[in-house]
Parts: C-alpha cells; sequence; structure tokens
C-alpha cells in the first residue's frame, strides 16, 4: 500500500476534475493501489474537521489573496442503481 495515503487523498480531491470514487484513485496507480486499501483507509482514518484543517492550511495560506474565497460543497447525487435501506436512503436540504 502507498505510504502516506492522507496526502495521496487530499491530492486526488483537489486535483480531480470529476467525480472522486475509490475506485477511481485506485485506477490511477494500476496494481500498487485496490480499491479496498482506499476503502479501508477512509473507514479507519479519522478525518475529523481539526485534521483536514491542520493539512490543508498551510496550502490555503500560501494561496491566499485578500480577494479569496473557499467553497465547501456538500452536494449529495442521487446514484439510481443503488437500493433505499436503513442505512443509504435520501437526504434532505433544510434551505430548499
Amino acid at each position: 500500500m502507498i505510504d502516506n495515503m492522507l496526502d495521496l487523498y487530499t491530492d486526488y480531491l483537489i486535483t480531480s476534475t470529476r467525480y472522486t470514487t475509490a475506485t477511481g484513485l485506485a485506477k490511477i496507480f494500476g496494481d500498487k493501489l485496490s480499491h479496498d486499501d482506499v476503502t479501508c483507509f477512509l473507514a479507519k482514518e479519522k478525518l475529523d474537521n481539526k485534521k483536514i484543517w491542520s493539512f490543508i492550511k498551510p496550502f490555503l495560506r500560501s494561496v491566499e489573496k485578500d480577494d479569496s474565497v473557499l467553497i465547501v460543497d456538500d452536494t449529495i447525487f442521487e446514484k439510481p442503481y443503488t437500493d433505499q435501506s436503513e442505512i443509504n436512503t435520501y437526504h434532505y436540504d433544510k434551505n430548499y
């Protein structure tokens, strides 16, 4: 498995121009990284707000300008091929 999965995963999220998935990240690395490696990392790693901020803050400060804006989008896209269950269900945005 790759040494620093947090670096790898965040770089993948930052540079992707399409949907990001564990499968998509694994495809980039061929035999060196599997979909299961990515999924296990995401399941066991405690990526709370404090840890994520401490990781991305140096980068953001290096590109910061007076008119900069940081946009965080938590949009949830419907997957038509996934069945609804107790765990996987519809989410409603209270703003609409």
